[in-house]
């Protein structure tokens, strides 16, 4: 069992009656409800949510993985709060960031780069190949997966060669794009997966949900050893006597 915290800006469904629409209860409630069935400890935070946007210091000590959908109100978000949950994935805790989530001020912190994007909004065909297959987010889910309906996101991605590719998408409208990156920050692991558009139910699609569920054991802290840093002492005897000649 993971620990999970769901985080959304939870402005769409509020705002917006299409959004409302696809997601009445919000999009955390679904990705909660996926992660619940599948056996997680999960509880949801939100944009709104007090100055900290749900994202206390107790919740984040108390969260093995956080997801993260934002989309209109990224400049909202406290710098406070990105410090401490930069902090939490550098110390290990897991990091899922979800389509527009690309643009967060915690993914591009973490990245280093703009993160930005070509974009289309045209309710076109995805096809979402599997790449690495042998990669356990990809467990369990097929060569490819179709989604009618999305939002295009095009290369070039300004990120990061990631550490592992395991999903790369094809529109109806001829572009492409790296669609499941994995990267290691610090302790932490980080897997930025791109569909998830308001307007459509994604979220609700099995395989999305699959992929999900495995991200989040795949970015889970793991039992090995944590790394030390700083002077050392030597793991051998070390002969540091000065009887070197000169010849």
């Amino acid at each position: 069992m993971v620990r999970v915290t769901v985080w959304n800006e939870f402005r769409h469904e509020r705002d917006n009656d299409a959004v409302a629409d696809v997601y009445p209860d919000g999009i955390h409630a679904v990705i909660a409800d996926a992660l619940e069935a599948a056996g997680h400890e999960v509880r949801t935070a939100t944009l709104d949510q007090g100055p900290d946007h749900g994202l206390t210091e107790a919740v984040l000590a108390d969260t093995d993985v956080l997801t993260w959908w934002g989309h209109a109100a990224h400049d909202e978000v406290r710098d406070e709060v990105v410090d401490r949950v930069v902090q939490h994935v550098l110390d290990g805790m897991g990091l899922i960031a979800l389509h527009s989530a690309h643009y967060s001020k915690v993914f591009t912190r973490l990245m280093g780069t703009s993160c930005s994007l070509r974009w289309r909004e045209a309710a076109e065909r995805e096809r979402l190949w599997t790449v690495e297959p042998g990669h356990p987010i990809a467990e369990g889910v097929g060569e490819y997966i179709e989604l009618d309906e999305a939002e295009m996101y095009g290369e070039r991605f300004d990120v990061p060669q990631p550490d592992a590719l395991v999903f790369t998408s094809w529109f109806a409208g001829g572009e492409v794009f790296r669609s499941g990156c994995c990267y290691r920050r610090g302790n932490g692991r980080v897997f930025y997966f791109r569909p998830g558009h308001e307007t459509y139910p994604i979220y609700d699609d099995d395989d999305i949900q699959r992929v999900l569920q495995n991200a989040v054991g795949w970015a889970a802290p793991t039992d090995g050893p944590a790394p030390e840093f700083g002077n050392a002492d030597p793991i051998e005897p070390i002969d540091t006597s000065d009887d070197r000649t000169v010849h």
